[in-house]
């Protein structure tokens, strides 16, 4: 399953983060970085995926 939200972090980053997390904090951080550059929000989203196992 982590694989999973993986490919959609890189794909979509707020989605993945939205998978691990819901609409919590970390979400709309996510949504504000991949708005101010796609790298950023890529980085974030697979941070949170990692480290909320």
């Amino acid at each position: 399953m982590d694989v999973l939200r993986i490919l959609l972090a890189i794909l979509l980053p707020p989605v993945g983060v939205f998978l691990q997390v819901g609409l919590g904090l970390h979400f709309w951080i996510n949504i504000l970085l991949t708005l101010l550059g796609y790298i950023p929000g890529i980085i974030h989203a697979i941070y949170v995926i990692i480290k909320y196992k």
